[in-house]
């Protein structure tokens, strides 16, 4: 050890002479801080732009859908016998979405986040009511055009067709939504155990 190091351990421990340990708490304490309605509001909005931002649904040019005709779709590898019981309603409908008030970007939204947040919470059958707009602009089939669009784009849409009469009819349309990671690992369990 030099001289300088030894002068330094010198000073440092005059300088700490009088410093008292604290008591033998190690508590810390945590005060809950209320959030004010502006961050709240800001949280939601933040949010709702990151959830915006995630919603990969085209926006480009539709092929346009007649308004009175039947829409359908099923992806490779759904049992025809499944599709058959879908256009047929046979499914119990465990959640329903009205776009026939909302506007384009409400309408692309909506479709979106209602599909994921069907999968999340383990929904099967959702039933889009998205009307026929015979009257609706640029085109009559606007929403219908698209709705048929963006539910082919969603790759956790396995199926979907034009409703029943009693559900809709052309103006609605049933979609069969793929099973959760739980619903899967469940079904496995089940099916094991025979």
């Amino acid at each position: 050890m030099s001289d300088s190091d030894s002068a330094n351990e010198h000073s440092f421990l005059d300088a700490m002479q009088d410093v008292v340990p604290l008591s033998g708490q190690n508590e810390v304490v945590a005060f809950k801080h209320q959030s004010t309605l502006a961050q709240k509001l800001r949280r939601e909005s933040v949010e709702n732009e990151q959830q915006i931002s995630l919603n990969f649904l085209s926006t480009a040019h539709v092929e346009p859908v007649a308004p009175l005709d039947p829409i359908g779709y099923k992806k490779a590898g759904v049992q025809d016998g499944v599709f058959k019981n879908l256009r047929l309603g046979k499914y119990r409908i465990d959640s329903v979405l009205n776009l026939q008030k909302l506007k384009f970007e409400q309408s692309r939204q909506a479709v979106f986040n209602t599909i994921q947040s069907a999968q999340k919470n383990g929904y099967r059958t959702l039933l889009i009511k998205h009307g026929v707009g015979l009257d609706s602009k640029p085109f009559p089939g606007f929403t219908k055009s698209y709705v048929n669009k963006w539910l082919q784009e969603l790759p956790n849409v396995l199926a979907f067709h034009s409703a029943k009469t009693a559900h809709g009819g052309n103006g609605a349309v049933y979609v069969l939504v793929k099973k959760s990671d739980e619903q899967k690992q469940a079904n496995r369990e089940l099916h094991r155990k025979r």
